[in-house]
């Protein structure tokens, strides 16, 4: 498979087996997301991997989408590291491909994922709930584990997206 298929056969899985992924792929997940570019090489991003079922529980309550935490293998919680930022927007950016960096890998591997946003809302409560300081804030908790269901997806057409070549 190429890395475009494998781009585009990636979708966001919110079912999971009961089947624990290693602690050594759960490490190059992170990796993977290590390595995406940021600017002035500041990787302002900062990880929290959540396995516990209590920790994961307790974000559950945290999102409409309680059930895709709870029944995920693991989450890794990623946080804007300020001191580390230069640009804040430009960092956000780069915070997203460090997560899709993670989302792609995870796929590579045969590990379902997803990025869930609408618990951001609760960002205050999350880093509260993980115990973590308020030089980082909270951006996206990502579910991961072996899918349990054929996820499906469909895209616009590039026409519909392209707004013009100059």
């Amino acid at each position: 498979m190429t890395l475009l298929d494998e781009i585009r056969s990636r979708r966001s899985v919110r079912k999971y087996r009961e089947e624990p992924v290693s602690d050594q792929l759960i490490s190059e997940i992170l990796e993977a997301g290590r390595w995406a570019p940021s600017g002035l090489n500041n990787q302002p991003w900062r990880f929290v991997v959540i396995k516990d079922k209590t920790f994961k529980t307790k974000l559950s309550e945290m999102t409409h989408y309680s059930g895709i935490v709870a029944g995920s293998d693991f989450c890794i919680a990623v946080f804007y590291n300020s001191p580390a930022g230069y640009h804040r927007e430009k960092d956000i950016m780069s915070i997203g491909a460090c997560i899709q960096n993670m989302l792609l890998y995870a796929h590579h591997l045969g590990i379902g994922s997803v990025w869930l946003g609408e618990i951001l809302k609760n960002k205050d409560r999350i880093s509260e709930i993980l115990g973590i300081n308020q030089s980082n804030e909270f951006m996206a908790l990502i579910a991961f584990g072996y899918p349990d269901e054929e996820a499906a997806g469909e895209r616009l057409k590039m026409n519909d997206l392209l707004l013009k070549i100059l």
